[in-house]
């Protein structure tokens, strides 16, 4: 939720779903900066030149947003797990499309790209699979949580709206045992 703005996802979706343009607006604004961290956080540094992430992202929720009357989303957390696959189906395309492109060969003698992401790069590929095998065996609850705190930014205020939580101090919590939950599955996972 946007600081100072009271609405609710959910109240912003029903009124979406009866053709109300500043309800599409306003959730298209609340959505599109934490999903826009999320996707740079992802891509390989070569990928996210293809096209511009923001342009991917943007793209990905007009398509949702166009659609949202056929769209069966229960709340905020739903819309937003829906909204990240969207962003990912959309890079997935572009990757695919890009792929039939010729490769363009670096000139200026700078280093190549090592294709991994961001993430890849801050903790390895390994413990990106561990991660991604973990967040799949965890609530979907706890997964929102991560996702939303973690990788997306969200602030606790936003947490709670998203969660349903009735404080950011709830969220706050919820997230809390989500990583250690997180922690225990990765921990296994190695084990």
């Amino acid at each position: 939720m946007e600081p100072g703005d009271p609405v609710s996802t959910i109240e912003l979706i029903g009124r979406a779903k009866l053709g109300d343009q500043a309800a599409l607006d306003r959730l298209f604004a609340r959505h599109f900066p934490p999903l826009r961290r999320w996707a740079r956080g992802r891509l390989p540094h070569w990928a996210r030149d293809l096209a511009d992430t923001d342009d991917l992202v943007q793209e990905a929720l007009l398509r949702t947003f166009r659609r949202i009357g056929e769209i069966d989303v229960g709340g905020a957390g739903s819309l937003q797990a829906y909204l990240r696959q969207a962003v990912l189906n959309r890079v997935r395309d572009e990757l695919r499309h890009s792929s039939r492109r010729p490769e363009i060969v670096a000139t200026d003698g700078g280093e190549q790209d090592s294709g991994l992401s961001p993430l890849e790069q801050a903790i390895g590929r390994d413990t990106v699979e561990q991660y991604e095998q973990a967040l799949g065996r965890l609530t979907p609850e706890e997964r929102e949580a991560i996702v939303a705190r973690v990788e997306m930014g969200y602030t606790y205020e936003e947490l709670a709206e998203s969660l349903g939580k009735p404080s950011w101090d709830a969220a706050r919590k919820a997230a809390k045992r989500a990583l250690v939950r997180l922690a225990q599955e990765m921990a296994r996972g190695r084990g």
